[in-house]
Order: structure tokens, then C-alpha cells, then sequence
């Protein structure tokens, strides 16, 4: 049988008087216990439970000593089971075991508790019971639960970032290749002035090897490295910095390489930034070489003759008009020489139409080299022909229409072994005394030019004499 203090029975019989200090003594040591301490039968019969419980349960001792089963009134449900293979398992092997368990308090709610589980031994050595030391650890396992939420909350965000973070990568990724395999090429400078991205597009474009790493470089020294690239470097320079002064979206600007390249850019400011300046600029740069050939071709298609590239009779039109405005407006002077060629219908007929087409071809390249820069030469459809002069008078014309007459039959050519030419019959007007429109001065020198067919061609005339 468990030998048991006396002062520790539920039911202790009358003391000596002896004893009454030691159980007072005894009492208050209970009392000052902070966690809780219990002496259990080897039949799981509590046998003493130290008032300390109360502050952890909020139940007297009392309820505790006179329940049949205490130590389902002591311990959380949840624990309970365990609890009870653990006590069982002392008695057993009187080995100690440790563990932590939920108390259960009064109102519902329960009190962390770390228990100290030890064999109550007799004289002899043999297990008679179980002595329980719980020590209060709820404030333990309320800061362990706010860290273990902590805990969680920063790994709960740490996988929302890196979740965030692998969307961006990817997204960066898909918009890389993007960029890359488009044809503009795409330089980003941020606000220190130095390279934070570029595509291959525009490393092709500025001549860079396809493995240039850029980033980081300065503008002014990818200034320095395109400077011999360009035709006129000074004045791309100048544009860049008018651009960069402006928070605006520039206007495409063309400039050109020395290789005959012809290039586009236009530039924006990035937004963003904690000051709302911006996070940098970016520069978009295409290649519109091929699509000014085109469009020089497509001019050329609208303005020249097809078979001897001089300017047609619609740009003839267009010229003129042009040149009687500026005149009107400045006071000077327009010629117009207006000519066809004699003898050419014979050739033409005689010899077919490829015969005429090389008189034609031969008669447009030996006059070009006749004609100054700033005088116009058109082909007006079959053998007609016409110069404008700009800022010409009379004496100047008359010296261009000799001249014309001599290039003119001094061309010499062969068909089928038979040598064959032609000549010119000219008519000369001058704006304003022999028209003051379009319509006027043509009719004056073409009604010169016949003057000249009956004056036995190969001849010139002036409107008006």
C-alpha cells in the first residue's frame, strides 16, 4: 500500500500537537507551488492535487478530489487518451515521461501545461502511483503560436512574392522574345544615363556584334561608338538632345548612314518613379531604307517616263506652276522651250518602233548633258519635248535653244547599216511677256515652235516675233 503523508489524505485523523507546525509548514509550501502537482494511485485514483490548481483551471482542489474520474475533469479531452497511456506506462516500466498537455479550465477554454510524469515508489522499490508536476506554459505556447502565424504569414508572402516574381520572369521572358524578333530596334537608358535593355534589333541595326552585352554603358559613349556610322552625326546629336529636354513624345525623326541606310526614331519618357519623373527614356528605331526605295520608285513611277526616266508631262504641269508662283512672288522670269523632233516619224516607221524608242533613249541621255542642274527637261509624250529655266530671260533662252539644236543633230544613229538623225524645231517663251499662267505661255511657244517647222525646222523661234 502507498505510503502517503497524512496532512495529504483526503480523510486525516486528528494530529498531536507536534505535528501542527510542520503542517502548517507544509500547507503554505502547497499554496506557493506556481504550477500544479497531483499524486495519482496505481488505479488512476487522485490522491492529493495542490491548490495551485485553481489558477490554472479555476477549480477548487476539492472538486478535483471528490470527482470519480479526476483526471478527465484535469486533462483536455483531446489529451485525454494519451494521458492516460502515458500514466499507464509509468506504472509500467516506472521510467519518467514528459510531454505537454492542455488543461481543462472551468469555463470552456484550457491552459497549456508541460508535464513531468515520475513512479511513486513504497520501502521496498515497488510502483504504488504516479506523481504529475504540470508547469504553466500557456504565455509559452501564445508566443509560439503568434510566431508559428508569424511564420506562416512570411511564407504565405515569401511564396506570393516568389509566385509574383516566376509571373514576372515569365512575363519578362515572353516580352524579350517579343522585342527580339521584332524588326524596330529597342534601346531603354534609365535616369543615370547608362543602358538597362536593348533587343538584338537594335544591336543590328548600330552595327554591333550580336553578342554585345550593353547594359550598363553610358549614352555618351554609345554616342562615340555610332558617331563614324552616321552622315551627319552633329546634327543627330543635336537632335537627341532637343528630345531628351522635353517630357513629350518626340516626332519621328530620319537620319541617315553612310552605308545608305535610312533609319526612323522616335522617344518617350518611361513613367514611374517615386518623384513621378520617369524611370528613364526609350528609343525605338526602324529601318525604313526599303520602304524609301520604294516610295522613290513609286514617285519615279507617278512622275518620269518610263522609257527615258525624264520627267513627264504631269510633273511638267506641276513644275511650271510651281515656277510662275515663285516668279510672281520674287519679280524675275520663266523660259519655256517647247520642241519635237523632225525627221523622227520616218525613222520610226521605216525601221519600227524599237528604231524610235533608241532615238528617243539616245536623244533624252546626249541633251541631260546640255541641260544645267537648275533647268528642268521633260519628255511630254512621243517626240515633244520641253526645258524650264528658272530666273531666265530672253537672251538666256535664245543661248539654250542654239545649244539644244546642235546636241540635237549631232546625234547620230545605225539601223539595219543605214545611218540616220533627226533635228529639233524649237519655240521659246518667256513669262511674263509672252504669258502670265500655264496655259498662255504654253500656247505661245507652241505656236513658236511651228513658226520654226515653217521656217524649214531644224530652227528656233521666240513668242512674239
Amino acid at each position: 500500500m502507498l505510503k502517503i503523508p497524512s496532512i495529504w489524505r483526503r480523510s486525516a485523523p486528528s494530529r498531536k500537537a507536534d505535528d501542527a507546525a510542520e503542517l502548517a509548514l507544509l500547507r503554505s509550501v502547497a499554496k506557493g507551488i506556481h504550477g500544479v502537482e497531483a499524486m495519482f494511485s496505481a488505479e488512476g485514483r487522485l490522491l492529493w492535487i495542490s491548490p495551485s490548481v485553481e489558477r490554472l483551471t479555476a477549480r477548487l482542489p476539492a472538486r478535483y478530489l471528490g470527482a470519480d474520474d479526476a483526471l478527465a475533469l484535469l486533462v483536455h479531452t483531446s489529451d485525454l487518451a494519451y494521458c492516460r497511456r502515458v500514466m499507464s506506462e509509468v506504472l509500467a516500466t516506472g521510467e519518467a515521461r514528459d510531454f505537454e498537455l492542455r488543461l481543462q479550465r472551468d469555463d470552456g477554454r484550457f491552459n497549456w501545461a508541460a508535464c513531468h510524469w515520475r513512479a511513486l515508489r513504497d520501502e521496498q522499490g515497488g510502483i504504488e502511483g504516479v506523481r504529475l508536476s504540470a508547469e504553466d506554459i500557456q504565455a509559452r505556447k501564445e508566443t509560439e503560436y503568434t510566431l508559428l502565424e508569424t511564420v506562416a504569414e512570411l511564407r504565405r508572402a515569401q511564396a506570393l512574392r516568389e509566385h509574383y516574381l516566376t509571373r514576372s520572369n515569365d512575363e519578362r521572358h515572353r516580352l524579350s522574345a517579343l522585342l527580339n524578333v521584332i524588326r524596330l530596334g529597342i534601346l531603354f537608358i534609365d535616369r543615370d544615363h547608362r543602358v538597362l535593355y536593348f533587343n538584338s534589333a537594335m544591336l543590328k541595326l548600330w552595327g554591333y556584334p550580336p553578342d554585345e552585352n550593353l547594359i550598363g554603358v553610358r549614352d555618351v559613349v554609345l554616342q562615340s561608338t555610332i558617331a563614324p556610322l552616321l552622315v551627319d552625326p552633329s546634327a543627330y546629336f543635336a537632335h537627341i538632345a532637343t528630345v531628351v529636354r522635353s517630357p513629350q513624345v518626340s516626332e519621328s525623326h530620319e537620319f541617315k548612314f553612310k552605308d545608305g541606310r535610312v533609319v526612323t526614331d522616335i522617344s518617350a519618357v518611361v513613367e514611374g518613379g517615386l518623384d513621378g519623373r520617369g524611370i528613364g527614356r526609350v528609343w525605338i528605331y526602324e529601318d525604313v531604307t526599303e520602304r524609301r526605295q520604294v516610295a522613290e520608285q513609286l514617285v519615279a513611277l507617278a512622275e518620269r517616263d518610263p522609257l527615258t526616266n525624264l520627267f513627264n508631262r504631269r510633273r511638267f504641269h506641276e513644275e511650271l506652276d510651281r515656277l510662275l508662283a515663285d516668279a510672281e512672288r520674287r519679280g524675275t522670269g520663266v523660259g519655256l522651250l517647247s520642241f519635237d523632233l523632225d525627221g523622227f516619224k520616218p525613222i520610226n516607221d521605216q525601221y519600227g518602233h524599237p528604231a524610235g524608242d533608241e532615238v528617243l533613249v539616245g536623244l533624252a541621255d546626249g541633251l541631260r548633258r546640255i541641260v544645267r542642274r537648275n533647268e528642268m527637261f521633260f519628255r511630254l509624250g512621243g517626240d515633244e519635248f520641253a526645258v524650264l529655266v528658272p530666273d531666265a530671260d530672253t537672251e538666256a533662252l535664245s543661248e539654250l535653244a542654239s545649244r539644244l539644236l546642235e546636241g540635237v543633230a549631232s546625234l547620230r544613229f545605225n539601223f539595219a547599216g543605214h545611218e540616220a538623225g533627226v533635228t529639233a524645231s524649237i519655240g521659246a517663251a518667256c513669262y511674263p511677256e509672252h504669258g502670265k499662267d500655264v496655259e498662255t505661255l504654253m500656247a505661245a511657244a507652241d505656236r513658236a515652235m511651228y513658226r520654226s517647222k515653217d521656217a524649214g525646222r531644224n530652227c528656233w523661234r521666240l513668242a512674239g516675233q
